[in-house]
C-alpha cells in the first residue's frame, strides 16, 4: 500500500499495536482517526499526538458500528484506509465449561466487529481511487494457543475472511492486507516485559514496511516458521508449542 496521503481509521488505536500504527501513520503526514470505546485514553492519545483524531466506537455492538461508520463517511469523505485492530483476549478453558457472555464477547469484537465494520464502510472504500483494509489477525491463527482457544479461532476465522474478502475485491479500488503479530509486548493480556515477547517498536517498525509493499500478508520473521505451518505436522507443532508455555508460564504479575 502507499504509506501517505491517506486518511486512515484505526479501530482499538488507544493502546498496544493500534497506538503504534496510529501514530506511525500520524508521522507520516496521514490523517489519522483513532477510535476505541474508552474517551480518556482517545483523549490521551490525541493529545500526544497533535492533529490524530478520535471517536468512540463499540466494535462489539452494531448499533455503534452503523452510526459511527455514518459519520466517519459524512466527516472524512477522502477515507480510504480501515484497519480492523481491535480484539480481546480472555483466557478460556476449552476442557472445561466455557462462559457464554465472554465467548459471546470474544466473537463480537474480534470477528463480528471488522466484518460488521467493513461492511458498513464498502461503499465509501470503493468511492475512493485506492483503498485498503488491513485486518489484525495473530500468529495464532496458525498456531492456537490452548489458553485462549476461542481467541484462537476468532483469528483462524478473520483469516479465513480476510483470503476470501481479498478474492471478492480483486477488481475494485480496494485491496486487503492481513498482519498477523507473534506475541508483542503490549497490554493486551498485560505487559510482562517477557524476552520472549517481540518489543512493541520493533514490531511496528517491521510491520509499516511490510505494509509499503503489495504483499497480501505481513508477518515478521520470528513466525515465518509458524505461518509455514506444516500440514500433516501440525497437531505435533501445536502440542509442541503448548506445552511449552505450561513449561514455561507467562509471568502474570
Amino acid at each position: 500500500m502507499k504509506l501517505t496521503d491517506n486518511t486512515v481509521l484505526i479501530t482499538g488505536g488507544t493502546s498496544g499495536i493500534g497506538r503504534g500504527l496510529a501514530e506511525a501513520f500520524h508521522k507520516l503526514g496521514n490523517k489519522v482517526i483513532i477510535a476505541g470505546r474508552r474517551k480518556a485514553l482517545l483523549d490521551e492519545v490525541t493529545r500526544a499526538n497533535p492533529g490524530m483524531d478520535a471517536i468512540e466506537l463499540d466494535i462489539s455492538n452494531p448499533a455503534s458500528i452503523a452510526q459511527v461508520s455514518k459519520t466517519l463517511i459524512e466527516r472524512y469523505p477522502s477515507l480510504n484506509v480501515v484497519i480492523n485492530n481491535a480484539g480481546i483476549m480472555p483466557f478460556d478453558d476449552a476442557a472445561g465449561r466455557i462462559d457464554d457472555q465472554t465467548t459471546d464477547a470474544i466473537i463480537a469484537t474480534n470477528l463480528l466487529g471488522p466484518i460488521r465494520l467493513t461492511s458498513a464502510l464498502i461503499d465509501q472504500l470503493k468511492s475512493q481511487p485506492r483503498s485498503v483494509i488491513i485486518h489484525n489477525t495473530s500468529v495464532v491463527a496458525y498456531v492456537p494457543l490452548a489458553s485462549n482457544a476461542v481467541y484462537s479461532a476468532t483469528k483462524a476465522a478473520l483469516h479465513s475472511y480476510a483470503l476470501s474478502q481479498r478474492f471478492a475485491l480483486r477488481d475494485t479500488s480496494v485491496s486487503v492486507q492481513e498482519i498477523a503479530p507473534p506475541w508483542v509486548n503490549t497490554d493486551l493480556i498485560h505487559k510482562s516485559d517477557d524476552p520472549r515477547a517481540m518489543p512493541l517498536d520493533a514490531y511496528i517498525e517491521q510491520t509499516m514496511a511490510g505494509l509499503a509493499t503489495d504483499i497480501p500478508e505481513v508477518v515478521v520473521a520470528s513466525i515465518q516458521a509458524a505461518r509455514d505451518n506444516p500440514g500433516s505436522q501440525e497437531h505435533a507443532m501445536v502440542h509442541a508449542l503448548n506445552q511449552s508455555f505450561v513449561d514455561n508460564p507467562v509471568p502474570m504479575a
